[in-house]
């Protein structure tokens, strides 16, 4: 009897695989690239990282065109290496209003997007394209967020739990679920499936 369930087993996991595959194939191929690209990003953070570019060179990037952008919004910024820990100190008007950490500079959620956008691919010249492109308005999308949020942490200091915990990840999660939405509705292969 203990055979005949474990045939019986079998072959009803075949049938869920078989009618799960393109699922299956979308969370493994997923999980594998998030993990490959995860995995370099923190090997890159780890042995890539540049005395010049302190403490890396995409946070210091966002932390020089962030001030850029401020400056040219008519304040006084500046950005200092932070003493204690890997960040940069942004000073808006001689106020320490935010550090700019790693976090903040946009590549975890652009590994999150192509991680996405690649387990539902599409045609490779599109898809190609359409991830330097998402990756971009990401980047763009970060660099506005902030500005926006170190000036009303410039102006509204007791507002920063709602400021930076849930409005501007909002913001920059949401656009990527909408960038998500709109590949899969307009590129991707399984769409047409």
């Amino acid at each position: 009897m203990y055979n005949f369930n474990v045939v019986i087993n079998i072959i009803f996991l075949k049938e869920l695989i078989l009618k799960y595959k393109t699922v299956i194939k979308f969370i493994i191929t997923f999980i594998l690239v998030y993990t490959v690209l995860t995995f370099s990003y923190k090997l890159y953070l780890q042995y890539g990282s540049s005395e010049t570019y302190y403490p890396d060179y995409m946070t210091n990037l966002v932390a020089k065109q962030s001030k850029e952008l401020i400056e040219s919004l008519g304040y006084q910024a500046e950005i200092v290496p932070h003493p204690n820990e890997a960040s940069m100190k942004l000073i808006i008007n001689k106020k320490y209003v935010a550090r700019v950490i790693e976090g903040c500079n946009s590549v975890s959620v652009i590994i999150l997007f192509v991680s996405f956008i690649i387990a539902f691919t599409g045609k490779f010249k599109t898809t190609f394209f359409y991830l330097l492109a998402g990756s971009v308005l990401i980047y763009i999308a970060n660099l506005v967020r902030v500005v926006i949020l170190s000036i009303g942490l410039y102006h509204y200091p007791w507002r920063k739990d709602i400021l930076h915990t849930v409005i501007f990840p909002a913001i920059i999660y949401g656009m990527v679920c909408l960038l998500w939405l709109f590949w899969v509705n307009r590129f991707s292969y399984r769409e047409k499936k």
